[in-house]
């Protein structure tokens, strides 16, 4: 169990660090209906996440089992993982080096004024089905997200350990992935009014900087995942 969670640590926290996700929840929350509508985006969010993650994680399994990859791949046995895993890796790194270059060639430049998209125009106007569909979307929808849960799901299903670690590690995934809007959450439901002034600055440092932070995230998790699967497969 203790590799299981260990792989999917990093592209966990990838998903949870969501600028865009974070300050989405962060509008909703200072909306009249911002409890109802931050949870329902919350438990949208994870619903979607932990649905990604476990079919991936299931149909790899599947895989396994039906002799797609040999018994003796080290799958199940806290041996290696199967070369074809390693594969996989390399193919999520590369994609999150390039997307880390996309993000930091569209990076807003200076003097250039972005207009929001036009579902944050009408983020006051949700309701809690359109709040909990915003957040399957962004989870979806988001190349980075949806990168990082597949990478991630791929690594604990080709780990070692049997079916409750691996069950164990995909529920601390969508945990740790879901922490962008657990916490905005959280803090408005235990804080009080004097909540908003905290996560209204959590919201100007995210959209000030949020090209720079995705950019250092996807390069990092890129590297990571090239240099991991490189080691793999010359091992």
């Amino acid at each position: 169990m203790g590799e299981a969670i260990g792989q999917m640590l990093a592209p966990a926290v990838g998903i949870a660090i969501s600028p865009v996700s974070l300050v989405a929840v962060i509008m909703m929350l200072a909306t009249p209906r911002g409890r109802v509508n931050g949870t329902a985006f919350t438990l949208g969010w994870a619903a979607t996440l932990a649905a990604v993650v476990t079919a991936v994680v299931t149909a790899v399994v599947t895989a396994v089992v039906t002799a797609v990859v040999p018994a003796d791949s080290g799958l199940d046995t806290g041996g290696p993982g199967p070369a074809w895993s390693w594969w996989v890796r390399l193919a999520v790194g590369v994609l999150l080096l390039v997307l880390g270059a996309r993000q930091w060639r569209n990076r807003p430049r200076e003097g250039h004024v972005h207009s929001p998209p036009g579902w944050m125009r009408a983020i006051d106007r949700f309701t809690p089905g359109r709040s909990a569909g915003l957040a399957a979307v962004l989870v979806g929808a988001n190349p980075k997200n949806l990168v990082l849960a597949i990478g991630g799901a791929v690594s604990i299903a080709t780990s070692g350990g049997g079916a409750g670690g691996k069950a164990v590690a995909v529920a601390l995934m969508v945990l740790v992935g879901s922490l962008c809007a657990l916490l905005p959450l959280a803090v408005r439901l235990l804080g009080g009014e004097r909540s908003m002034k905290l996560l209204g600055e959590w919201k100007a440092w995210m959209s000030t900087h949020n090209s720079a932070i995705l950019t250092v995230l996807l390069v990092v998790l890129g590297a990571k995942y090239v240099g991991d699967a490189i080691s793999g497969l010359t091992a």
